[in-house]
């Protein structure tokens, strides 16, 4: 777990969520896919939090159960030390308009038959009080600072380029001035080179509103491009978490140790030895019993395959969940 901090705005304490596999004509629960298991991290007020690791490793659920658009199965999620985990819908709903989320792909966030005031405004009639001519007022201004024109509102979302849905879907998420917002692998469906424009508008963003980020991707060089500290899930749970720096010029995991190696580069003084995984990832049905990630580590041992080493700190806010570090 991670260091206290009295500017946390979000903890997760022992978060799971696991999904039921029915079977057999009765349609039973015969076994579970434990897409986020046992996971707890904290992020800290106007800080980027990136989580990186590969498809299936349950990336995007996390970021769903911390928003409660998922229920999680068990652990606890407090936000601006208030306990979300258990609300209802109702109870939710006001502490909605601080917790937002930008999508992967802004084309099916997008409803096709809604105008961009209509989807802009939406969030407004639904959470505030304001009239007409005010909440019109708020379109513009956000319209104005994600980079779009005024008279662009009168449009449908098949009249842009992916950039400008995205720009349109970032508009949405922030016109009720959340606190945090989770961006859910929000540049993956871009053109590279759009990727870099809708990234430095996301970091102008975070500036100018003091906005906290949870930043999913499995981009390895854009979450370095944004993040403060990054954390790295597999298997649904997290392997290492430590400030950008640390982890990129010094992984601990040998998971960790093997996503960076892959990154490429044009540096020859910076290139990596590259490490290959053997073996696919297993299923989250049916993990490996100890350390989820024994099954393709170059460096696993006995204890490995016995106990399923938990997050050991190693100093400079830097975590690591291996045996090799006890």
């Amino acid at each position: 777990m991670q260091e206290t901090n009295n500017d946390t705005i979000l903890e997760v304490n022992n978060l799971k969520k696991y999904f039921p596999i029915k079977g057999g004509v009765l349609r039973r629960t015969v076994g579970h896919v434990k897409a986020v298991d046992d996971v707890s991290l904290k992020v800290f007020r106007g800080e980027t939090l990136g989580i990186v690791g590969e498809s299936g490793s349950g990336k995007s659920t996390l970021g769903r159960v911390i928003l409660r658009l998922l229920s999680p199965t068990d652990g606890q999620i407090l936000f601006e030390n208030e306990d979300i985990t258990s609300k209802s819908n109702r109870q939710l709903r006001p502490i909605r308009k601080d917790m937002q989320i930008v999508f992967q792909d802004p084309y099916a966030s997008l409803n096709p038959s809604m105008s961009v005031q209509e989807l802009i405004e939406e969030p407004l009639i639904v959470q505030t009080n304001l009239d007409k001519n005010e909440r019109k007022k708020k379109v513009n201004e956000i319209l104005d600072k994600v980079g779009l024109r005024t008279s662009d509102q009168l449009k449908y979302p098949h009249e842009f380029s992916g950039g400008q849905r995205q720009r349109i879907s970032i508009a949405r998420a922030l016109v009720l001035n959340p606190k945090f917002v989770v961006c859910d692998e929000p540049v993956s469906a871009l053109d590279v080179s759009i990727q870099a424009q809708v990234l430095n508008l996301m970091a102008d963003l975070q500036d100018e509103l003091n906005l906290t980020y949870l930043f999913i991707s499995h981009d390895l060089s854009v979450v370095k491009h944004i993040s403060d500290r990054v954390a790295v899930m597999y298997l649904g749970r997290i392997a290492e978490v430590a400030p950008k720096r640390e982890i990129y010029e010094k992984p601990l995991h040998p998971y960790t140790q093997a996503l960076l190696s892959s990154i490429p580069t044009v540096d020859k003084n910076s290139r990596r030895e590259k490490i290959i995984l053997q073996g696919d990832l297993p299923s989250p049905s049916n993990p490996p019993s100890g350390c989820p990630f024994r099954t393709r580590c170059p460096k696993a041992f006995d204890l490995c395959s016995e106990v399923r080493p938990e997050l050991k700190d190693m100093g400079n806010n830097h975590y690591v969940a291996c045996h090799l570090y006890e």
